[in-house]
Order: structure tokens, then sequence, then C-alpha cells
């Protein structure tokens, strides 16, 4: 994540916090920031993809602009919990205020945020889901360590109860394997599927809601022709039972 992508989400998370915090889907806030009010993010479609419930636990890595929208779909007596690594508040320590500030809201009590190192998450056991939105390919950047891949998702595996699902969205680069996740912030969608079946999960699906065909896939996802429309693919990966 460069000093843009940084600025970028903290933004995006800065704006989150600052929305009317009792919004439903049907809902239309003045000013559209997280993905209850911006309807580009399709967050009933992508809500609907990782299959969250009432009363389930979810983990968000590296938390945004879904928190709102999972705290809404798991419910009082579900969990959310925003994980921020601590490489991101390193460069961006202003997106842990702004999380806790939405934690500390009435309407989304059920948020636990928190900032472990990316390599030691030490995440709750039992999830029902976990989700990582555009930011598996920073995994593999400097800034993030980079990560160890293989352990992370081990580490996402053994948190899952079984049945579980974990949920990766980002933006595509097709056929660069992870040659563009530091220059492009893009990943082969192949790659992302053969290191999370490394640790042991079995494909579940994919959509195609965030897709976009006129996407080259050859431009940075901050590039003005493309930034907020780029080709986005959304897998879902389920822990055997």
């Amino acid at each position: 994540m460069n000093k843009l992508n940084g600025t970028a989400f903290a933004i995006g998370l800065a704006l989150m916090c600052a929305a009317p915090v009792a919004v439903t889907y049907a809902q239309q806030p003045p000013a559209p920031a997280d993905a209850l009010t911006d309807p580009a993010l399709k967050a009933k479609e992508v809500i609907a993809f990782i299959g969250l419930k009432p009363g389930e636990t979810v983990a968000d890595i590296v938390a945004g602009r879904f928190v709102r929208a999972e705290s809404q779909a798991v419910g009082p007596k579900g969990k959310v919990y925003a994980v921020m690594p601590a490489e991101v508040v390193k460069a961006h320590p202003e997106v842990v205020g702004l999380l806790k500030t939405t934690a500390s809201q009435p309407a989304y009590a059920n948020v636990v945020v928190s900032t472990p190192p990316i390599d030691h998450m030490d995440l709750p056991k039992g999830l029902d889901a976990v989700f990582i939105r555009q930011n598996y390919h920073d995994l593999h950047d400097k800034f993030m360590g980079p990560a160890d891949v293989p352990a992370f998702n081990r580490a996402v595996y053994a948190a899952l109860k079984p049945g579980g699902v974990f949920v990766v969205l980002d933006h595509a680069a097709p056929g660069t394997g992870l040659s563009a996740t530091e220059t492009l912030h893009r990943i082969d969608p192949a790659a992302v599927k053969s290191e999370v079946e490394a640790a042991g999960f079995k494909f579940d699906g994919s959509s195609d809601v965030l897709a976009n065909p006129a996407d080259d896939h050859t431009k940075t996802v901050f590039n003005p022709a493309i930034r907020g429309k780029t080709d986005q693919f959304l897998f879902r990966f389920r822990k055997p039972r």
C-alpha cells in the first residue's frame, strides 16, 4: 500500500465514520461513503455472497468500508472483529481512531477493533466468516512485511469453524501471478485461488457482481480512468466440515 493507497483508505474510513449510524440498505443518506451508503460497493450482494446471518461472527481483515454493513447483517447477537494490521496503523494511525469511533456508537456495539501484526493476528476461534476486501494483494507488498502469506491463510483456516468461509474481494490482473501487487495494486485471481487452497480450503464459488469487462487490467487502480471501476473478483472458500 503506497501513500496514495493509504490516504484513499483513510479518507474512506473517515467518511464511513461520519455517516449517520441509523441506516439501512433501503435508506439513502446524503453522502455516499461506505458499503451502506455507496451503491457501487454492492453491499447487499456482497453480504449475501458471504452468507452472513444474524448471530454470526465475522472477522474483517484491514477493516473499513464494510464494517457497518457486516454489523447490521449479524445483528446485536453477532460480532464483527474489525482487524487493522499494525503495519497499516504504523503508516496511518488515524484509521484506528476512525474504526473505534464507529465501534463506540450504540448502533455498532457489536464491532470489536484490534491492531495485531499481520503475521500474528490471533483471531478468535469458531468464526463463521473472514473477509478481506481489496487488500489480499497487499499481503505480498513491502509495507506489509511482506506478510507470510501461507501462514496468514493457515491462520484464517484455523480461526474458522468447520463449514466457515473465507471471502476474498480484490482487483483483478489475470495472468500476472504476483507481479502486479506492488505496481498496479492488483493480483491474479488464479494466484489467490492457489494460495488459499494450499491452506486446506475448498473453492466454494465466485461472483461477478463487481466485474468490469471494460477494464483492460493494465492500469493502476488509482488511475482516474479506472478508479472505482476496476474489474474485481469475489471468491468464496470454505473450510471442510
